[in-house]
């Protein structure tokens, strides 16, 4: 056992000083308020968080960014950007994953997650045959997450078309496509290597990319466990859907699917009222990439309405053109107010502070869309905490609701993280992964030919 005292710390019931927290193998066990420090007890300056959830991930883009971002001789979309994206998959292999991986998970850990849920649909040789251990791709993010310390929801991909109908998968998708038996066989090698730091569930990456049998199949063989899909997230998707369906993306999901609070709903931009409106009643979360829609010309969720009707939503980092949950929730409510030309939006009567309620609504929808026990200081949970600095320039006279509020809205203040606790380990110091060094050799090595060829 050992014990944190805290000069501050944001716990459920609200902000409180002189904190004492009891930590056991990664978990936390015990918390004081109003305590008087021992002996036994690790000081700590600062002002405790708990971590955030990056609900949305693809590790291997984080080689790929910036690179898509010369304009073609025709119209740029997300599907152009698909394309070269596609290029920069072909090149992986396990060692490649594994040293993208751990670069990125390191970042995200400095910048204040201390939880990926990663969306896992790049499995086997550019071919398309399985490697030699099937799960090869899996093993390296499970590997990289265990290094840099972060906490991993692994969701292994489903994916077996190109487009509504079950049209045939185009070359460039060969390595991402297994039937359901396949998949759960990934899923099972996966789950040998649990520990509490690590959760797999499934991803079906999309209704144009999973036939209704092999989705439901496949939601009928993984229960009680994350369940994650892209959904509406371009407007050809939704045109399409209708085309092959008579009904739009969500509304094909909600009618057909057991959509509960064990599903995630990536994206889900172009939504009706109707749809809005049950998706938030589904129990369902969904996850907002502010930063990587922006940057694929998505479009905007309509976030207000479905809070409004009592939704859940947590954060992701998609593509890792930005790898910043501060960035994503100020995006987040900046996109609204662009939109609606007010102030404010993503907060409550009752929460009132915007930066303040946003890291708390998508701390809880995180934690439910990666199904582990995170995101509250609270005894169960595990030890996640971001120690923020409150005398840093950007932050003075800030202090609780309205120290949330400065850092998600001042760009500045995100420069105060300075340490960074996942499952009971300092993994930030002074604002640096313990092995940043090392792992970013290991990526310049990797990397940089993979991104001459993309240049």
């Amino acid at each position: 056992m050992r014990h944190l005292f805290l000069d501050a710390a944001m716990l459920p019931a609200g902000w409180a000083s002189n904190v004492r927290i009891g930590i056991d193998e990664g978990a936390i066990v015990s918390v004081e308020t109003m305590a008087s420090k021992t002996e036994r007890d690790e000081r700590v300056r600062g002002v405790a968080i708990p971590g955030m959830v990056n609900a949305h991930s693809h590790a291997f883009q984080r080689a790929f960014a910036g690179l898509a971002e010369r304009r073609g001789a025709g119209e740029d979309s997300f599907w152009t950007w698909r394309d070269a994206m596609y290029r920069a998959a072909a090149q992986l292999t396990p060692d490649l994953m594994h040293a993208i991986a751990a670069q990125l998970y390191a970042e995200m850990l400095a910048a204040g997650y201390t939880s990926v849920v990663e969306f896992h649909y790049v499995h086997h040789q550019p071919d398309g045959r399985p490697y030699e251990d099937r799960s090869a791709m899996a093993q390296a993010l499970i590997a990289a997450a265990d290094e840099a310390g972060i906490g991993l929801t692994l969701l292994p991909v489903l994916y077996q078309t190109s487009g509504f109908g079950g049209r045939a998968a185009r070359d460039d998708q060969k390595r991402f496509l297994n039937s359901v038996d396949q998949l759960l066989g990934i899923i099972e090698e996966a789950r040998g290597a649990t520990g509490p730091q690590l959760q797999v569930g499934l991803a079906l990456h999309s209704l144009r990319a999973v036939p209704p049998e092999a989705l439901r199949q496949a939601v009928g063989a993984v229960r009680d466990a994350p369940m994650h899909i892209h959904v509406a997230e371009q407007i050809a998707e939704v045109d399409d859907c209708l085309a092959w369906s008579g009904r739009r993306p969500v509304e094909w999901l909600l009618d057909e699917a057991p959509v509960d609070e064990c599903w995630c709903l990536v994206h889900a931009t172009h939504l009706t009222e109707s749809e809005t409106e049950r998706l938030a009643r589904s129990g369902a979360t969904v996850a907002l990439c502010p930063t990587t829609e922006a940057n694929l010309g998505d479009g905007l969720c309509p976030v207000e309405a479905y809070l409004r009707s009592g939704g859940t939503f947590a954060i992701g980092s998609d593509s890792h053109v930005s790898v910043d949950p501060f960035e994503e929730l100020r995006w987040l409510e900046y996109g609204q107010r662009l939109v609606t030309r007010r102030r404010s939006l993503v907060a409550s009567a009752d929460d009132p502070h915007s930066g303040a309620h946003m890291w708390r609504q998508s701390l809880s929808g995180g934690a439910r869309a990666c199904g582990r026990p995170i995101g509250a200081i609270a005894p169960g949970a595990r030890a996640d905490l971001i120690i923020v600095d409150p005398d840093h320039p950007a932050l003075l006279t800030s202090a609780g609701d309205a120290m949330l509020d400065t850092l998600v809205f001042h760009s500045a203040a995100r420069q105060s993280l300075r340490r960074v606790m996942c499952g009971g380990e300092w993994v930030v110091t002074e604002g640096r992964h313990v092995r940043a060094e090392t792992f970013g050799e290991a990526y310049a090595k990797a990397v940089l030919p993979l991104r001459q060829a993309l240049a």
